[in-house]
């Protein structure tokens, strides 16, 4: 038995429009392919997820939905069915819920029709790497990508099975009645052309692969698994059809000695015991250079500096984050004979016996501390 859409999305019959594209968005993120690479379940639950949006979205069919349930798009009826589509499919039919150039703008494969007539090529996705320097300013990278493109000499004539339509009309039998609905055309696959002349080596669309360099414009502050498309940079499409893009997917390499959290850089910084009582100065690294941080006499070990503006930016263009230095005080495992004799002389001293002012902060006021 087929699953309701409400439960699928797990909202509530009386959920408003806001309310159901947000509950689609969340589950098209955890559901989403790059973040279960050959997990056919998260891709079946992914396409569920659109299958009940796509329905759920449209008051016109919500209505009919809620009337009747899954009836009404039986048999050919207008509504959804994503079991025979394939991921860039729904990620064209849904760009808008994943927003901009983040996630969103997918198009299919030959046959997807835009509303325009004109077929899309497919996408192309790629992965990049970006170190935390390149993400702290921006980047513009050049990558060698594969791509189809039309073949040199290949003409291309008007489709007889749908006069250059790219679809044709059906007429099917449902409980509403008889419905006409636009299908894409089974001739051409929704280009409206069919290949006249296939130079050699091309394949049935007329299309070759020829290797490309493509610039990517990569914006300060992205984040890891964030998706940024190259419009027209992908796959062409036979006839006139429009190419697609490339959907770049951005990889954060992991710095040797920062570690990030949003747009905060966290950095460990060990001192000796005797650094710690005297007091002293540091310098560490910053994506900007080196940067010398004052110790005060009798610092606590996990004591946190912040050095302002020192993080990363925010994709929005907020400003930066900040950097936050850990002091961590390193006890000596080993002493010498002279260095365990001090130790016992003032182990019991006043000034050696933990004495926890008002001032200094717990652990976990410390944490709080950090995301304030």
């Amino acid at each position: 038995m087929k699953q309701d859409y409400y439960e699928i999305l797990g909202v509530s019959k009386n959920a408003t429009a806001s309310e159901i594209k947000k509950a689609y968005r969340k589950k098209a993120v955890e559901n989403h392919p790059d973040k279960n690479p050959g997990n056919k379940q998260a891709e079946e639950r992914f396409k569920q997820a659109a299958e009940a949006y796509e329905i759920l979205s449209n008051a016109d069919k919500k209505a009919r939905y809620d009337q009747y349930g899954h009836a009404a798009f039986e048999n050919g009826g207008a509504g959804g069915g994503f079991g025979g589509m394939n991921m860039e499919d729904i990620f064209s039919q849904f760009g808008d819920i994943f927003g901009g150039h983040f996630g969103g703008g997918f198009g299919g494969g030959f046959g997807g029709g835009s509303r325009q007539g004109r077929v899309k090529g497919s996408n192309l996705r790629i992965r990049v790497k970006l170190e935390l320097k390149d993400i702290l300013n921006g980047v513009n990278k050049k990558v060698k990508v594969k791509r189809q493109v039309k073949a040199p000499g290949v003409t291309y004539a008007t489709c007889s099975a749908c006069n250059g339509q790219g679809s044709v009309m059906r007429v099917t039998n449902t409980i509403l009645g008889r419905m006409q609905t636009a299908t894409t055309c089974p001739t051409c696959k929704g280009a409206g052309k069919v290949v006249n002349h296939r130079p050699k080596g091309a394949d049935i669309n007329g299309l070759i692969i020829k290797e490309e360099t493509v610039e990517i414009d990569i914006p300060a502050g992205v984040t890891d698994g964030v998706q940024l498309k190259v419009s027209g940079k992908g796959n062409e499409a036979p006839g006139d059809g429009i190419p697609g893009d490339i959907l770049v997917v951005i990889q954060e390499v992991q710095h040797e000695k920062l570690k990030r959290e949003g747009t905060n850089l966290h950095y460990d910084l060990y001192i000796s015991y005797a650094e710690a009582v005297l007091g002293s100065s540091k310098e560490i690294d910053t994506l900007t250079g080196k940067v010398r941080i004052k110790i005060e006499e009798g610092t606590q070990s996990g004591k946190i500096l912040r050095l302002r503006g020192k993080g990363l930016p925010s994709l929005d263009r907020y400003g930066n984050g900040d950097l936050l230095v850990h002091l961590n005080v390193w006890t000596p495992k080993k002493l010498t004979k002279d260095q365990k004799a001090f130790f016992e002389s003032v182990k019991d001293h006043e000034n050696f016996v933990p004495k926890p002012s008002v001032s200094e902060k717990s652990f976990f006021e410390k944490v709080k501390d950090m995301f304030s």
